[in-house]
């Protein structure tokens, strides 16, 4: 599709796209609708917007046409949907020896600047619903905001990289920098990741429909295509392939964390046997009603679980609602001021008339967020089930008080899948809303914006299959995949949706309950990746049919038997005398030396010895053996 044929083509339009103004004025429009669009005039790419009634015609939603001697194909019929937040936006200058070509404008607010003046990108999270970008050339011109009413900025960012490369600013991570390509450094475009490909089992329409339920998919890509943009410049990017996958990792591989280079030397993984659930709690109680052993609680809850009928009771101490030392009076004193003032802050929302909320974006951002994934949440299960449903006002309402309580964090695509569970074991607005904030203790960097604590998680899960089993982990790092990235929902929401909804109340108060060690989910992705190991190696599975295989594991994995393999993992590694720095510190077993530390390797042995003796007794131990065992050698405990 060819403007003015032999001097200008046309490579990518989009419609929808509103210029925000600064204007403040009541009577006057401070949105203008208009068109995005790259054009090739004469061989040279620009990035250009014109508003909609400079252009006296109704053009399609999205053309996206390939360059020269790649075959022109159009795609009319691409629905963005909802897309997670890009903002392109520029605070950081330098000087330049010479003038840079000012951005050219075509009417009062249209403009068209040469994608070799464009200097910086910056993503950041605040319009939700809605994206907006905000360009800046490389003479410090910025550009007005422009908002995706209708999506598209991931098609834009695509059809970008075939002109200029993004480099992630080593001091911000949301900031972009924009370099061309001839630099090397990203060689890897979005199109040569096949990131958006049509063929790959419908990844990208099913991603941007709904990006956190299916699994980030294509966030390995991602993540391995900004890995490079961290290498230097003049650093090319290689990818191993299966060729050299036995070579010695570089330095950079993982930046910060000691390299294992070869597989550590582990005993035979132990038998572990799982408990009975918790089915007393009366009598771990005192008599003004004080839990007398919270220690032991865990250890059971750890083997077995909770039976249902306690659920609501143990959770409220699990996740800190309740502490473990007060008494039946204090915890009356303690719901009573806790109810208070959770509805103060549901007021406030409440509270705010139509007139307020339309100028409050961010709020209106929340509600319009919520009020999605509250339609589409546990919609299986009887209390969320049907239309007019109490439970869905529920679940709405409280997501709602947790922005105020949280406003920072405010609302973020996952939480819903959190809160559910809550709501429907404790039957109570009040009470499920004090119990999300202590999961969001737990959890809530998993949701913050730079995303640097699932990054961590992700290089730590990879740490442990290096450990646990590094020709695993080869193999998949000679497929693309050993970033390990399609893990991220697993450890997003701790397997909410890999396991049936009856499962993860069982999986979330083990979890809970953070023995033997905090990162214990991590474990049990590694165990959940070893039995797949038969799936994978030896096998022709590339990296789309490792995510599509990772993909439809969900429903399909044995609770117990993960649980059992998680146990035997840490077992197995905390019973490895030359076990590395790193690896103890992700199991929590690394202790800092110091001069008065009177921690022996003997006694660090006598605790492993103790959990594994544990689990060794507990095909015959009941919860009716509570505190004859309290006096005992314990794990570590890691959660007060």
């Amino acid at each position: 599709y060819d403007i003015c044929c032999f001097v200008t083509q046309l490579v990518f339009e989009k419609e929808g796209v509103y210029l925000h103004t600064n204007a403040k004025r009541s009577n006057q429009d401070t949105t203008i609708p208009g068109f995005i669009r790259i054009v090739e005039r004469g061989g040279e790419p620009a990035l250009e917007w014109s508003a909609l009634e400079d252009e006296g015609r109704n053009a399609a939603a999205v053309f996206y046409t390939k360059k020269d001697g790649e075959g022109g194909v159009e795609d009319t019929n691409f629905d963005p949907g909802y897309e997670p937040d890009w903002a392109v936006i520029s605070t950081v200058k330098r000087d330049r020896v010479r003038e840079h070509p000012p951005v050219k404008e075509t009417s009062q607010w249209s403009f068209s600047l040469p994608l070799s003046e464009l200097y910086s990108l910056r993503r950041s999270r605040f319009s939700l619903g809605r994206n907006f970008l905000v360009f800046t050339s490389r003479g410090g011109h910025p550009l007005p905001p422009l908002h995706f009413h209708r999506g598209g900025t991931r098609e834009l960012l695509r059809a970008l990289q075939r002109y200029i490369i993004l480099a992630p600013s080593p001091v911000d991570g949301r900031l972009f920098l924009a370099y061309p390509h001839d630099s090397g450094a990203l060689s890897q475009s979005f199109d040569e990741l096949h990131l958006f490909d049509d063929g790959s089992s419908d990844l990208v329409s099913r991603f941007i429909q709904d990006p956190y339920a299916t699994t980030f998919g294509g966030f390995s890509k991602v993540t391995n295509f900004f890995r490079g943009a961290l290498r230097p410049p003049g650093s090319p990017f290689h990818p191993r392939g299966p060729q050299d996958h036995h070579g010695p990792p570089s330095a950079d591989d993982e930046p910060g964390f000691e390299l294992i280079t070869c597989g550590v030397e582990l005993g035979p993984k132990p038998d572990v046997t799982r408990g009975q659930p918790l089915d007393k709690w009366e009598e771990f109680l005192d008599p003004e009603g004080r839990v007398k052993d919270p220690q032991r609680i865990k250890e059971l809850v750890f083997r077995g679980g909770i039976t249902p009928s306690l659920r609501k009771d143990v959770w409220k101490f699990l996740l800190g609602f309740y502490p473990w030392n007060s008494t039946v009076k204090e915890r009356e004193d303690i719901l009573r001021m806790k109810t208070d003032e959770y509805f103060r802050m549901k007021v406030q929302w409440k509270s705010v008339s139509e007139e307020q909320e339309m100028r409050n974006s961010l709020l209106r951002g929340y509600r319009s967020l919520i009020e999605r994934d509250v339609s589409r949440t546990d919609r299986h299960n009887t209390f969320f089930s049907g239309n007019d449903n109490p439970g869905l006002t529920l679940l709405n309402d409280v997501l709602m008080t947790y922005c105020m309580f949280n406003f920072d964090l405010g609302y973020v695509q996952g939480m819903s899948d959190l809160l559910a569970p809550l709501l429907f074991v404790t039957q109570n607005e009040v009470e499920s809303f004090w119990c999300l904030t202590g999961f969001m203790e737990m959890v809530h960097q998993n949701f913050e914006e730079s995303q640097e604590a699932m990054k961590q998680q992700l290089l730590q899960l990879s740490l442990l299959m290096k450990a646990l089993d590094p020709e695993l982990l080869d193999y998949l790092d000679s497929q693309d995949s050993g970033s390990l990235c399609f893990c991220f929902r697993w450890l997003l929401i701790w397997f909410k949706r890999e396991f049936s909804f009856e499962d993860i109340l069982s999986l979330w108060e083990v979890l809970w309950t953070r023995l033997p060690c905090e990162n214990f989910h991590l474990l049990m992705a590694a165990s959940i990746l070893e039995s797949q190991r038969g799936e994978f190696i030896g096998s022709d599975h590339d990296f789309n049919t490792i995510l599509k295989h990772i993909n439809e594991l969900t429903m399909k994995l044995d609770l117990q038997t993960v649980l059992r393999g998680a146990e035997a993992n840490y077992l197995q590694l905390a019973c490895c005398k030359e076990l590395p720095v790193k690896v103890q510190e992700v199991i929590g077993l690394y202790v800092p030396p110091s001069p008065d530390d009177e921690t022996s390797p003997e006694s660090e042995s006598h605790e492993t010895q103790q959990l594994q003796s544990q689990s060794q007794a507990a095909a015959t131990e009941t919860s009716q053996s509570s505190n004859s065992t309290a006096a005992a050698a314990r794990p570590r405990p890691t959660y007060p």
